[in-house]
């Protein structure tokens, strides 16, 4: 069974600060692609940020490059997305998720890695994050 468990959303200013975190199991962690995916009403679903944890290659959208880190803790088993100058644009619910078929090595692009958590078929519940201007 694959749980994944997400905190950290939350309220803020233009140009504020948030950092989500996404615990999982050892077994969904371990050797495969993580990431964040986000979701506003009536947009379409977006990938926001992935992570290899079998090494530690990241890939983010080019709308949060610059802006979002994504990270681990192979200890804990938790994923994390720091989240700084944020924009009202980035108001939405973001979704942990997992690879449906796991990652055995990292995805060669950012393109590949983002598709792969955007479809992915294992999500935790979601955090809201909005942003005031």
């Amino acid at each position: 069974q694959v749980q994944l468990v997400e905190s950290g959303g939350g309220s803020v200013q233009a140009g504020g600060s948030l950092r989500l975190s996404c615990a999982a199991s050892a077994y969904t962690y371990s050797r495969n692609c993580m990431g964040w995916f986000r979701q506003a009403p009536g947009k379409e679903r977006e990938g926001v940020a992935v992570i290899y944890t079998g090494g530690r290659s990241t890939y983010y959208a080019d709308s949060v490059k610059g802006r979002f880190t994504i990270s681990q803790d192979n200890a804990k088993n938790t994923v994390y997305l720091q989240m700084n100058s944020l924009t009202p644009e980035d108001s939405a619910m973001y979704y942990c998720a997992r690879a449906t078929d796991r990652c055995w090595a990292p995805p060669p692009t950012a393109i590949q890695a983002l598709a792969i958590i955007k479809r992915s078929n294992y999500w935790g519940q979601g955090t809201q994050v909005t942003v005031s201007s």
